[in-house]
């Protein structure tokens, strides 16, 4: 019988089907940080348990790490205190290990690809939301919380529901300067942030078929912003031409047959969905957040929206966000001026992100804007290397950027790198709920790594177009 790919993976990795909905699932991949890992490693020692399959989890550390000096110890003892767990934890346990005074560190959602970890077909699992990243190749990505962590480690599975499946299909072609960041605001802002709830996101159509990798991950990483519990592409041509030769592939004869099962989990055409959502690519604006959820935005010179024309709900919301916000319906975000300018993070911290931005600085000669704080911060030391290798670290510096080591930095702010007080922040990243970036009353607007360049420029959100002109539509990411 025909079916989704979600359903294929699923029903291949279940162990034990419950009859109500729920089954058990054999994950394939665990991957394990330093922020959710020490209470479920403290609850395998409480009952005397080993790590069911060591050689199905790898870890890393990511959210703590520092991006000014790696240097140990840490000036932040909490974070010298987790990473010094996450060593002991994995040494004990037998965890393949991918340490900060390593090559291979970084954000855990960037190092998996950028090591052939992450593979299509797989089940993958991670104590982090955002490991909806995973699904731009096919798999079926899951993030889990502490409990579920614990008990990935001692049974390699979880217990979850069967979710619906939506097809969510982009016709068309985006126009210039549109980016994959923009896609996702925008199904967010159509759909709601639990909209997606009970549901896997399938991308698909003419605009997904022609993302790159990076743009399918930042697309299925916010998935879960949407209420989506996973966001996933069908492998095509796009994914093995990544994966090839990555470390952790396949290679030899067992390319060859991966290739071809890889193939076979794909969606079947005939396949049947729970919904199906149909958009067009040309109707995508550049946009940026508002307010204090994903769903609050707007395209990059639109008008702040009315509270008193939305539903009672939404109005509530809205004039929540307004009040945390301090910004006013009718106004345009370009009113606002920045104090912080944030590139990096899951979402938008690969290697094609930094090469969209220094191609913009280059061709312009644009730099920072006076008392803007800009940080520009690679997702993992691989990507920071090759930036360095190709001079793109001495682009944003000669821009006004600091360029940093690899880490999640501001994004969830649990290290040195936070906003201060009332401070205002463009930002890559992908959450721009109240108090996300490390202060309390900090305020997050989230856009596209070229918009966040443009917003340091000008000091205020801008359509980058007005900046940096037209990107050549290779560099689009």
């Amino acid at each position: 019988m025909s079916a989704t790919l979600y359903d294929k993976v699923f029903d291949l990795h279940t162990v034990h089907d419950y009859g109500d909905g729920r089954a058990q699932l054999l994950i394939g991949l665990h991957l394990v940080h330093e922020a959710t890992s020490p209470q479920a490693f403290a609850m395998l020692r409480e009952r005397g348990l080993s790590v069911a399959m060591p050689e199905r989890n790898v870890a890393t550390a990511d959210h703590v790490i520092p991006t000014d000096s790696i240097k140990r110890p840490f000036l932040d003892q909490l974070g010298e205190d987790m990473l010094s767990a996450l060593e002991n934890n994995t040494q004990d346990f037998g965890l393949r290990f991918l340490a900060p005074d390593g090559d291979e560190y970084g954000i855990v959602h960037v190092i998996g690809p950028e090591q052939g970890l992450t593979q299509p077909g797989m089940t993958i699992a991670c104590g982090d939301s955002h490991t909806s990243t995973h699904g731009a190749f096919g798999a079926v990505a899951l993030g889990i919380g502490t409990s579920q962590v614990r008990d990935v480690l001692a049974t390699q599975t979880v217990t979850m529901n069967r979710l619906k499946v939506r097809r969510i299909q982009i016709d068309g072609e985006l126009s210039a300067g549109v980016t994959a960041k923009d896609v996702i605001l925008h199904i967010i802002r159509e759909l709601g942030v639990v909209g997606g709830v009970g549901y896997a996101y399938e991308f698909a159509g003419a605009v997904i078929d022609n993302m790159s990798m990076d743009e399918r991950m930042t697309l299925c990483n916010m998935a879960v912003e949407g209420g989506a519990r996973c966001g996933y592409v069908n492998p095509d041509e796009t994914t093995f031409e990544f994966l090839k030769g990555r470390p952790s592939a396949p290679s030899g004869e067992a390319w060859d047959r991966a290739v071809a099962w890889w193939r076979s989990i794909a969606s079947d055409a005939d396949a049947e969905y729970d919904d199906v959502v149909v958009m067009r690519g040309e109707d995508i604006r550049t946009m940026v957040t508002w307010g204090i959820n994903p769903g609050q935005s707007v395209s990059v010179d639109g008008l702040l929206p009315d509270p008193a024309a939305q539903e009672p709900e939404v109005a509530s919301s809205y004039s929540e966000a307004y009040a945390y916000m301090g910004m006013e319906p009718g106004t345009k975000l370009g009113d606002y001026p920045i104090d912080v300018a944030f590139i990096g993070s899951c979402t938008n911290g690969r290697l094609s992100d930094f090469l969209e931005v220094a191609e913009a600085f280059q061709r312009t000669g644009t730099r920072v804007a006076p008392g803007v704080r800009a940080l520009a911060v690679p997702g993992s030391n691989a990507v920071r290397e090759e930036l360095v290798r190709l001079g793109v670290d001495k682009v944003f510096e000669e821009a006004g950027f600091e360029f940093r080591l690899a880490g999640c930095s501001m994004c969830l702010a649990m290290n040195t790198d936070k906003l201060v007080g009332r401070e205002l922040a463009a930002s890559s990243s992908n959450r721009n709920f109240k108090g996300r970036q490390g202060s309390p009353t900090g305020r997050t607007m989230i856009m596209s790594p070229l918009a966040v360049a443009a917003a340091a420029v000008n000091g205020s959100v801008v359509d980058p177009a007005e900046v940096f002109g037209t990107a050549p539509s290779s560099l689009a990411s």
